[in-house]
């Protein structure tokens, strides 16, 4: 390719919807710049195996946060996808929006353009959805969101225990209302993950006008008076510059921040004392960072569940060979019993957990009589607080770029975050306390049923709780350069030619996974810096003017 008009950097959710509309349109040369390979291991495309993806070296970035004392002095680990796709190539697929009251929080504060009404046809006009179109989705468009088996003993136990709690079924998480329970939706094509790379690099015309350029470690952009003209390329043989009329980092919520630090723009002060030249001061540059913590718990089945079964050697090669030819099976399900976004305290109110069942255990492996014995049935337990409190930070840790950033969640350090994690805990032991779970599950295995005062609780959350891999809010939106990065265009503060379009730019975290949300902002970039723009849904009255209000309070 010659000169390109516009270069991404990162070939994540939003950077491959992004680059994929931009080349896709004819109207703009792009190069997209990926730091590691390729996405065409078998544990990436293969479904059941994110656990494994998720953690292997090959596959991501290998980020520890600091050592935090409130967490029992652990660093949390700080799983992002390097490779294409992202993220969305090792996560857990799930595609959930959020909800309506986000959006509509974000446009409460100045953010024009950024309401559901205003989102929502973008997160139509990206999905392929099993449903078809409908009001809320949409049928054609290029990520494939297939929905998940039901497992009819244990779901139907599960919904049964909801129901005793005063919570009603969902059918659909991403419709009219996120509350209630079920199984969500998946980003899955024909029993292969999807991802933003497989969907979107393959529009039509996009080859005609995309390159792209993978093992590329961009080291830093490179402003010119006050205009991002090229970015610098590490490479054995010394710095390579590539130039280009617009730059867009893509880079995600520690990685974004991480080059704007490593060029120059962040809080001044920080960036002296690395030795770094000012070239903006934005002392908002890392700052703002939000994740979901969750807390995990886990029980002893008392029959059964059919997972381990179907991991018998024999029975497993099945499933592979079904697999290989795309039929369907183990390989590419996700072993869920069942979802719920639910108000921790009040049914009937906005929710603000993420209440997820599982049926797999991380000692889940293949196994066969005489060989190895199989792992026990257990019910895996995964609690989000939807409603951090909490602000992280994402820090220089020297000027190298090779030098990972230093990440702070700050989970637990507000006392409204230490109660929500104690009453998600209440939550679990309420919910598998109901007389519809009595015939399902055993003993609790972690943390068990000895750990009962606050105290023992406390310390057990503060020594297991983890990050939702959700991590959002470093370059957040706003239309003041002292406390926000970019403008609600995605363009920098005070540097021409340089937009940021990845989940960093969230000003509030929403209360869902996030890799359906940065594809979303990918779309809206790219119609963005085509000047265009998709009219607005047409859609019923919200609740309540006080729901908007009430989450600009919360995030106060």
């Amino acid at each position: 390719m010659r000169r390109p008009d516009v270069i991404v950097i990162g070939a994540g959710s939003a950077g491959c919807a992004l680059a994929g509309r931009l080349a896709a349109s004819g109207e703009r040369r792009v190069l997209l710049l990926e730091a590691g390979s390729g996405n065409r291991h078998p544990l990436i495309t293969a479904p059941v195996a994110w656990p494994m993806a998720s953690i292997d070296p090959r596959f991501g970035w290998g980020y520890q946060g600091e050592s935090e004392q409130q967490l029992g002095g652990r660093g949390l680990d700080m799983p992002r996808g390097r490779l294409m796709g992202g993220t969305a190539s090792i996560n857990g697929m799930m595609y959930s929006r959020g909800q309506r009251e986000d959006y509509d929080g974000w446009h409460a504060q100045g953010l024009d353009g950024w309401s559901y009404a205003d989102v929502l046809p973008y997160f139509r006009r990206s999905e392929a959805n099993w449903r078809g179109s409908t009001q809320w989705h949409g049928g054609g468009g290029p990520v494939a969101v297939t929905s998940n088996r039901r497992v009819p003993r244990l779901y139907d136990s599960l919904l049964a225990a909801a129901r005793e709690l005063g919570f009603d079924e969902n059918q659909d998480f991403n419709g009219a209302s996120q509350a209630g329970f079920g199984i969500p939706d998946f980003t899955v094509r024909r029993t292969r993950r999807e991802s933003s790379a497989t969907a979107y690099l393959k529009l039509p015309q996009v080859e005609r006008h995309l390159a792209i350029r993978r093992q590329a470690q961009v080291s830093r952009i490179i402003v010119d008076h006050g205009r991002a003209t090229g970015v610098e390329l590490l490479q054995p043989q010394g710095p390579e510059v590539l130039q280009a009329d617009e730059i867009v980092l893509a880079a995600g919520t520690f990685n974004s921040p991480h080059l704007l630090l490593l060029s120059g723009i962040g809080a001044a002060d920080a960036l002296r004392r690395h030795g770094l030249g000012v070239v903006a001061d934005l002392p908002a540059v890392g700052c703002n960072l939000q994740d979901h913590p969750m807390v995990q718990m886990g029980y002893a089945a008392s029959a059964p569940l059919g997972f381990e079964q179907r991991l018998r050697l024999d029975r497993l090669a099945g499933s592979a060979l079904a697999w290989l030819l795309r039929i369907g099976g183990l390989l590419d399900e996700a072993p869920l019993g069942i979802q719920g976004f639910i108000n921790r305290n009040d049914p009937a109110a906005r929710p603000d957990t993420q209440f997820q069942v599982s049926f797999g255990s991380p000692m889940s492996r293949p196994w066969l009589p005489g060989w190895r014995k199989a792992s026990p049935d257990t019910i895996g337990v995964g609690i989000l607080q939807l409603d951090p409190q909490g602000r992280g930070v994402v820090e220089l840790k020297s000027s190298d770029p090779l030098q990972s950033p230093a990440v702070k969640s700050n989970f637990l350090l507000d006392a409204r975050d230490r109660q929500a994690a104690r009453e998600m805990f209440a939550f679990v032991r309420r919910f598998f306390g109901s007389a519809a779970m009595q015939t399902l599950v055993g003993p609790e295995l972690m943390p068990g049923a000895n750990v009962a005062d606050e105290a023992e609780i406390d310390r057990f959350i503060a020594n297991s709780l983890v990050s939702s891999a959700h991590p959002v809010g470093t370059c957040a939106m706003g239309n003041d350069p002292a406390s926000s990065v970019v403008d609600s265009t995605l363009r920098v503060h005070g540097i021409d030619g340089l937009r940021i379009a990845d989940a960093s730019i969230m000003p509030t975290i929403i209360r869902g996974n996030t890799s359906a949300p940065a594809m979303m902002i990918g779309e809206k970039a790219a119609d963005m810096m085509l000047g265009r723009n998709l009219p607005r849904a047409e859609l019923p009255p919200s609740r309540s003017p006080a729901d908007i209000q009430s989450h600009l309070e919360t995030f106060s």
